[in-house]
């Protein structure tokens, strides 16, 4: 089945979170090409339940999954593709709570280690689905959750300095 890419709309949004982690650009991919890397940026008290993972990398493939947030799931059918650089991937969502996703995951190598930047192109659905998606996936929810995941990713990869 082709899912079609959809255009950037107009109303999109863009979220962006920096860090610089005490490692090398290499162990930055390795951690993300890991399968269990997801489960492990995903916070409590969510829950991510894989359905299908068809990634031959990480920039090229697809991947079906749900959160469940307590008793209610939400699922989403994404596409790996590359990013904006050429140490970066991205995740475009074909189908799922938003009505437009895509995340880059940008890693440079700088002065004390690797800058990983989370920027994330997001517009809501209309009606009811999209005062849901702004509770959970407006720009307060983000910046928890990617301090979260930046400081779980700090933590997997601290002492694993190999630059």
């Amino acid at each position: 089945m082709t899912t079609q890419i959809q255009d950037v709309p107009e109303n999109a949004a863009i979220f962006q979170h920096q860090s610089v982690i005490d490692t090398a650009v290499e162990a930055m991919y390795a951690f993300h090409e890991q399968p269990s890397a997801l489960g492990k940026l995903t916070p409590p008290p969510i829950f991510m339940q894989l359905h299908e993972d068809t990634r031959t990398s990480l920039r090229e493939g697809e991947l079906r999954f749900t959160l469940w947030f307590g008793p209610i799931p939400v699922k989403w059918h994404v596409r790996h593709e590359q990013g904006p650089t050429e140490t970066s991937f991205a995740d475009r969502q074909l189908s799922g709570p938003m009505a437009y996703w895509r995340h880059e995951h940008i890693f440079e190598q700088v002065e004390g280690g690797t800058q990983l930047t989370d920027r994330i192109t997001y517009a809501h659905k209309a009606g009811f689905t999209g005062l849901l998606t702004r509770l959970v996936f407006g720009a307060i929810p983000l910046k928890i959750l990617f301090l979260y995941r930046h400081l779980r990713t700090r933590l997997a990869l601290s002492g694993k300095n190999n630059s």
